[in-house]
């Protein structure tokens, strides 16, 4: 993928979790940016962990048609610096 492409796709998710900070919806990642923040994380850093939360939300809908599972994207939230996971047991 060329990088302007993939500009465009970091900056699309960069604006989704802007959004969600904006919004405070969920307030989970509002709570996750400050938690991230306070260990020593920069905010471009901390964004970019929780956009990959978004990124398996927005993998498992194109790849299965699933919903939007929030749960799952909470939990993730939580467990941020860990790799987000696709399936909790």
């Amino acid at each position: 993928m060329e990088e302007e492409s993939k500009a465009i796709i970091r900056a699309a998710f960069m604006e989704t979790v802007d959004n969600q900070l904006a919004a405070n919806d969920p307030p989970e990642t509002r709570q996750t940016l400050d938690r991230l923040l306070s260990e020593g994380w920069s905010e471009e850093d901390a964004k970019a962990l929780i956009c990959q939360c978004v990124i398996t939300e927005v993998f498992r809908v194109g790849k299965y048609g699933e919903a939007f599972n929030q749960e799952r994207f909470l939990y993730n939230l939580k467990n941020l610096p860990d790799e987000p996971v696709e399936v909790i047991s």
